[in-house]
C-alpha cells in the first residue's frame, strides 16, 4: 500500500486533475454526491495530520533570517490578501450569488499561506529548507488567528461570517493535527532514535497526505458535479483570477527574491508564499460556510491544479532566474529540518 501512495504522490500533478474528473463524472451521472459531505473532517486529518508530524519544529528557533521571514509574512497576510480581494472584484463581479462565494474562495486561498508543499519543492529546487520550515509554521500560527478577523472583515458583506465558528473549524483543521503529529514525532524519537525516525519513518507519513489532497479533491468536484454540468461556462470564470493570482505571485517574488536575497532564501520565500494550504481552506470552506460552502470549494480545489503545475514549471526556470545550485543537494542537516 505505501508503495502505492508513493507511486501516487509522485504523481499528484496527473492524479489530481484525474480525481476531479471522476469526481465530475461521477457526481454529476453515477451517484448521489450528498453523503460525501460527511467524510470532509476525516479525510483532511488524513490530509494535514502527516504533514505536522514531519515538521521540525526545532528549526523555528535557529537560524538568523528574521528579514526574510518578516518580508515573507508581509507579503503573506499584507499584499496578497489585498492581491486577492482586488481580482475578486475584478473578475467574480456578476450579478448571481455564486460569484460572490468564488471571489470567497479565493480570498481564503489568500489568507492561509504556507502548505507543507513549501518544504517540499523549496528542496526540489535547493533552496533554504531550514527557512521554508519557518515559514510555514509562522504561517500557519498567524493565518489562524487571522483568516476569521480578515475574512469577516473583507468578505463580511459577501457571505455570512462567524468568526468564532471559522476559528473553531481552523482549531480542527490546524490545532489539533498540530499536537497529535508533534505528540506521534516525539514518541517515535524517543523508542526508537532520531535516526530510525529520520530514515525509516518520517518517509512514510507524506503519502498519506496526498492520499488525502487526491480525495478531497474527488469529494469536492462530486460535491458540485451537477451544476458545473449544467454551467460549464464557470470553470472558465473561475480560472481566470486563479491564472492571473500565480502569475503575478510568481513575478513579484522573483523579482524580490532576486534583488534583495541569496538563491536559496530567495527560493524558500517564493515557496512560502506561492504554495497556499489549500488543504486547509478547502476544509474551512466547506465546512465554515454552510450549504454555500461546496460553491466556495469549487474554486479552491481547482487551485490545485494551477498551484502544482505551476510549481512543476517554475522548477525549471529557477536556474535560471537565481543561477545554478553551487552546494550538494542534499546532507544530513538538510534531512533534518524538511
Amino acid at each position: 500500500m505505501l508503495r502505492s501512495l508513493m507511486f501516487l504522490q509522485r504523481n499528484l500533478v496527473y492524479a489530481i486533475p484525474l480525481a476531479m474528473l471522476l469526481g465530475l463524472v461521477g457526481g454529476g451521472f453515477v451517484f448521489d454526491a450528498r453523503p460525501l459531505k460527511m467524510l470532509i473532517i476525516p479525510i483532511t486529518f488524513v490530509m494535514i495530520y502527516p504533514m505536522m508530524t514531519t515538521l521540525n519544529i526545532r528549526s523555528v528557533f535557529s537560524g538568523r533570517d528574521s528579514r526574510l521571514q518578516l518580508t515573507t509574512q508581509l507579503i503573506n497576510f499584507v499584499l496578497v490578501p489585498v492581491l486577492v480581494f482586488f481580482l475578486g472584484k475584478l473578475f467574480l463581479n456578476g450579478p448571481e450569488t455564486k460569484f460572490g462565494l468564488w471571489a470567497v474562495g479565493l480570498f481564503l486561498i489568500g489568507v492561509l499561506p504556507a502548505s507543507g508543499m513549501t518544504i517540499s519543492w523549496t528542496g526540489f529546487a535547493n533552496g533554504n529548507k531550514e527557512a521554508a520550515t519557518k515559514m510555514l509554521v509562522f504561517g500557519l500560527l498567524i493565518g489562524a488567528a487571522a483568516a476569521p478577523v480578515y475574512t469577516k472583515v473583507f468578505m463580511g458583506t459577501t457571505v455570512d461570517v462567524d468568526m468564532l465558528h471559522m476559528f473553531q473549524q481552523i482549531c480542527i483543521f490546524v490545532f489539533a493535527p498540530l499536537l497529535a503529529g508533534l505528540a506521534t514525532q516525539t514518541y517515535l524519537i524517543k523508542k526508537h532514535g532520531r535516526m530510525a525516525w529520520l530514515e525509516v519513518y518520517k518517509p512514510k507519513f507524506p503519502p498519506f497526505s496526498a492520499l488525502g489532497v487526491v480525495l478531497i479533491a474527488f469529494v469536492a468536484m462530486s460535491l458540485k458535479a451537477k451544476n458545473i454540468i449544467a454551467n460549464p461556462q464557470d470553470l472558465l470564470t473561475i480560472v481566470i483570477p486563479l491564472v492571473i493570482f500565480y502569475l503575478l505571485s510568481y513575478t513579484l517574488l522573483s523579482i524580490i527574491g532576486k534583488l534583495f536575497f541569496s538563491r536559496e532564501d530567495a527560493i524558500a520565500m517564493v515557496f512560502g508564499v506561492v504554495m497556499r494550504d489549500l488543504s486547509i481552506a478547502l476544509a474551512i470552506a466547506m465546512t465554515a460556510f454552510g450549504k454555500e460552502g461546496s460553491t466556495i470549494a469549487l474554486l479552491i480545489a481547482l487551485a490545485y491544479i494551477f498551484q502544482i503545475q505551476s510549481a512543476a514549471w517554475y522548477i525549471k526556470l529557477v536556474p535560471w532566474i537565481f543561477g545554478p545550485h553551487q552546494q550538494p543537494a542534499t546532507t544530513l542537516e538538510e534531512s533534518q529540518s524538511a
